[in-house]
């Protein structure tokens, strides 16, 4: 059997990639139908037989099991179905977008009004904000003033998102993450 890797939108899948026909090699299969009614165990020659009589492919679905099961069915039609429905969940799947905005210790009024703003759009838009506040020269010292900051405006998106992570100090810069509301994500 051999395994592939794919990777969607970040998260890792494995296909795998089913025998078919003469790529089979062992003694004896418990073989099923193409409606999926048990015939019994069978040999390989035997199972082949079946398979080309009826004008489909011999598949191993179950190589680990003992006897191992194999089914009489049109694999293209199968690997046409399996790529139909992988197809139909990519496009139920939504993706989360980490959107960034960046305040500083001397942030005036105006300013932070807009970055409020901007963050509140992001969030409608079903999107998780990271909110970054950098400290430059000697501001370091005033990290209280950071702070404040930072929870002002966790207070002002409110309505609209809650805090997902607290703010955090790493190295010049404080961080904070703004996960968006469940009804706001749905509108």
């Amino acid at each position: 059997m051999r395994l592939y890797f794919h990777y969607y939108w970040g998260c890792l899948t494995i296909a795998k990639e089913l025998l078919i026909n003469d790529q089979i090699k062992i003694k004896e299969a418990r073989m099923l139908d193409e409606e999926g009614n048990q015939l019994g165990i069978m040999t390989l020659s035997q199972a082949r037989a079946y398979a080309y009589d009826h004008g489909v492919d011999l598949v191993l679905i179950a190589p680990q099991a003992t006897p191992p099961v194999c089914r009489a069915m049109d694999y293209g039609k199968y690997r046409y179905e399996c790529d139909k429905r992988e197809k139909e969940a990519k496009k139920k799947q939504t993706t989360v977008e980490i959107k960034e905005v960046q305040l500083s210790c001397r942030i005036d009024t105006h300013d932070f009004d807009t970055k409020v703003n901007r963050a509140i759009r992001f969030l409608q838009d079903g999107n998780k904000v990271r909110v970054c506040l950098k400290f430059r020269g000697r501001e370091m010292a005033h990290q209280a003033l950071g702070q404040e900051i930072m929870d002002r405006f966790a207070e002002a998106c409110s309505e609209y998102g809650s805090v997902d992570k607290k703010p955090t100090l790493e190295g010049r810069q404080a961080i904070m993450f703004i996960a968006p509301q469940k009804q706001t994500a749905a509108k």
